[in-house]
């Protein structure tokens, strides 16, 4: 293992964590939060004057690695990107306990959402900006930043990308990783752009804007507001932030062959047509259930006796049934989990609906998380092979991904990954059911964690608060997160026995 090397590059990294706090402390000046001023200064003085002082002992150091380097060096990036996030939480007081703070870093980063802060109006600015930059940050990946700022990476550069997603279906865009990084990363700046200048058309301060730009392109869910999008009660929000879900769920390199007019790579995209084809069903679903429901206790006039659930009018037409519909699918399939406030319209088979897409996930290759739909398309096709072969013994079956014939190690990957993600999904459900929680409640905060859903509790009923769990829940959760984020195989390689030899 090249230590000397990793330390280099990982300390690099935490250089660059410290320059992207200069944002938010520039925001604390302008607001006059002298708290957070000093809790950003300590921050960065602390993380460079470390970071410099490893760089120098390792200047000698050749910048070249493997793969078995390039999981240690991805993986404790993220746990150092976490660590150093984490500071001007503690360092504040905002949130005082360090396993809190801490918690709250790995859910911004891994893009999952959930959050210990339960009133966002007495949070400094500045700090609702980090918490939503982290978002914005681990959203298309520090080491795929870090590969498109540093060129001479280039020549181990995939083995990062290869570690930090480790999907079945992953491309280059161009031949060379750093021109790809580069290509993403302004496909992603230049969305977030355009989100923010459309929300504040629709009503948002420039502020707010940003806030939930980063979130819905990082398909993180953090807000700005306790009450989340529903703050502003506008359809036109609502339409804009449901749009950039669906782009930010979808693989980005389809989005770059779009921008190149390639359509028959988007139209023969396997993953792409079953994405699509997912929010269409389930919204049609969820839409009509939520439509008769809102006819039936409109014709009843039950909205007036029950004044504890709030039905909203616009359900009793298609358009806002759809409108509604199609945001909280999109939420939870993209694993952005924003919220509209509407959780007491939602009906039983629209819950449902919900619960079951917490199961897919986006694309690969976007900044969603979950299983993601290519594995689904995988074991589905096989699956109908297997039905094949009962029929006829002697045949020889394939599948067939963007009109090409599959691999079988793709099959196998898949149903690896598969099996380790409910093994931790079980075994993490008992971690947090030890801590004295129903088996429900564990299992939907382990699904969360794991999936880096982080959708608003009240949408599945539960009533258990992350916050009240205990310490040793936390940190369970935090490394499921960050395991999560990674596709789990970059947290569990280091479990192999055959990785130390």
């Amino acid at each position: 293992m090249k230590w000397k090397t990793i330390s280099r590059l990982l300390f690099l990294l935490v250089l660059f964590y410290a320059l992207t706090m200069i944002f938010p402390l520039g925001l604390a000046f302008y607001n006059s939060e002298t708290e957070m001023i000093r809790s950003f200064c300590i921050t960065i003085a602390i993380t460079a004057a470390v970071s410099f002082m490893a760089l120098l002992t390792t200047r000698k150091a050749k910048i070249s690695f493997s793969a078995r380097e390039g999981f240690m060096l991805v993986f404790l990036a993220w746990v150092m990107a976490c660590l150093v996030g984490a500071l001007p939480y503690y360092i504040s007081r905002c949130i005082p306990h360090f396993t809190d703070a801490v918690f709250e870093s790995v859910s911004g980063f891994s893009t999952t959402g959930s959050s210990i802060i339960n009133d966002l109006s007495n949070m400094p600015r500045s700090l609702i900006f980090w918490r939503a930059e982290t978002h914005w940050l681990g959203g298309m990946g520090m080491v795929v930043l870090t590969v498109a700022l540093l060129p001479f990476l280039g020549v181990g550069g995939f083995q990062l990308l290869k570690a930090e997603a480790p999907g079945p279906d992953k491309e280059r865009i161009t031949a060379k990783i750093t021109e790809t990084a580069k290509i993403l990363w302004l496909i992603y700046i230049g969305l977030t752009a355009i989100e923010t200048a459309l929300l504040c058309i629709a009503g948002m301060d420039l502020f707010d804007a940003i806030i939930h730009a980063f979130s819905t392109m990082a398909t993180g869910g953090f807000s700005s507001r306790n009450e989340g999008l529903a703050y502003w009660n506008s359809p036109a929000i609502i339409w804009i932030v449901t749009i950039f879900m669906i782009i930010a769920g979808f693989n980005f390199t389809l989005l770059f062959r779009l921008l190149q007019r390639k359509w028959k790579d988007v139209w023969y995209s396997s993953e792409g047509r079953a994405y699509i084809g997912i929010i269409l069903i389930s919204t049609a679903i969820a839409a009509m259930s939520l439509h008769l429901s809102g006819e039936t206790m409109a014709n009843a006039k039950l909205a007036e006796i029950e004044a504890g659930i709030a039905y909203e009018k616009p359900l009793t037409s298609i358009g806002g049934s759809i409108r509604t519909a199609l945001f909280y699918t999109t939420s939870v399939l993209t694993t952005t989990g924003f919220s509209a406030g509407g959780q007491a319209i939602l009906t039983p088979i629209a819950r449902g609906v919900l619960f079951f897409l917490m199961f897919v996930g986006g694309c690969s290759g976007s900044t969603a998380g979950g299983i993601k739909v290519i594995r689904h398309v995988v074991l589905f096709k096989q699956c109908r092979n297997e039905l094949k072969k009962i029929l006829y013994p002697r045949g020889v079956f394939s599948i067939r991904l963007n009109n090409k014939v599959g691999r079988k190690d793709v099959v196998y990957g898949v149903a690896g990954f598969i099996f380790l993600y409910f093994a931790l999904l079980a075994a993490c459900a008992l971690v947090i059911a030890s801590s004295g929680l129903s088996h429900t409640n564990s299992l939907s905060i382990a699904l969360l964690s794991l999936g880096n859903i982080g959708l608003d509790p009240a949408l599945l009923n539960q009533t258990a608060i992350v916050g009240g769990l205990p310490d040793y829940a936390k940190w369970t959760l935090s490394f499921i997160m960050i395991a999560g984020r990674l596709e789990l195989w970059t947290a569990f390689v280091f479990f192999s026995k055959e990785y130390w030899r």
